[in-house]
């Protein structure tokens, strides 16, 4: 049986990509060309932002998130520094969801002055969109004019994690606050917030995340809206 062996072109070939040549002027691929590196399957960047619906199951979420949060221990030296890393990871999420909504929302979209009121965008719009139900409870601190609370009693993505009794009060909800805080500051509410987990035999998963104002963001919404 022969045995067929492709030798390489010895010919000098121009790499085919677009751009501009000084002597030639513009360069444009052939049609053939175009066509045979399009990929004839669609990928997520084919979709509509504008489209609402679920697309990620309970299962592939639990899966993924189980590896970042394995993947965050591995590279850091703390508890601390587990939940420092979570928290940057979703901050990045927070950003770019408020402006994914206000794309969406399109002319209806509202741009909220208030902290009440973005919130409450943050316990309704937000929870809702990416837990697929509302924040249980929102209250303000009684004792701190710029903290402010929001309870979830059963986190979705704290499900996914069985946490080692040698990591003592670890919350990977550290993930979702730092969503919390990638919204506030986009919205132009600076804050640091933080996950705690809520002593409740009822709800062992329940956590607060706790909200903490710059002072500058509380003299603004003052000097606005009065006391």
């Amino acid at each position: 049986m022969s045995q067929e062996i492709i030798q390489p072109s010895t010919a000098k070939t121009t790499p085919l990509k677009p751009g501009y040549n000084p002597s030639l002027g513009p360069i444009q691929l052939p049609a053939s060309y175009q066509n045979a590196v399009v990929s004839k399957g669609k990928t997520i960047y084919d979709q509509s932002l504008s489209r609402r619906t679920p697309e990620v199951n309970i299962a592939s979420l639990s899966f993924l998130f189980a590896g970042i949060v394995q993947y965050v221990q591995s590279q850091s030296k703390s508890i601390q520094d587990i939940e420092a890393r979570l928290n940057a990871l979703g901050y990045g999420v927070g950003t770019k969801f408020l402006e994914l909504v206000t794309l969406r929302d399109g002319k209806n979209a509202k741009r909220e002055t208030r902290i009440v009121g973005v919130l409450q965008f943050i316990q309704m719009q937000v929870w809702k969109t990416l837990f697929g139900k509302p924040a249980d409870e929102l209250q303000k601190a009684s004792d701190s004019e710029n903290q402010y609370m929001i309870f979830d009693n059963v986190p979705l993505i704290s499900q996914f994690i069985c946490v080692p009794k040698e990591f003592g009060k670890l919350n990977v909800g550290a993930f979702t606050a730092g969503i919390i805080e990638g919204v506030l500051d986009a919205a132009h509410f600076q804050a640091n917030v933080g996950a705690h987990t809520v002593d409740d035999d009822g709800s062992p998963l329940k956590t607060v995340f706790l909200i903490d104002f710059d002072h500058a963001v509380i003299e603004r919404e003052n000097i606005r809206f009065g006391k």
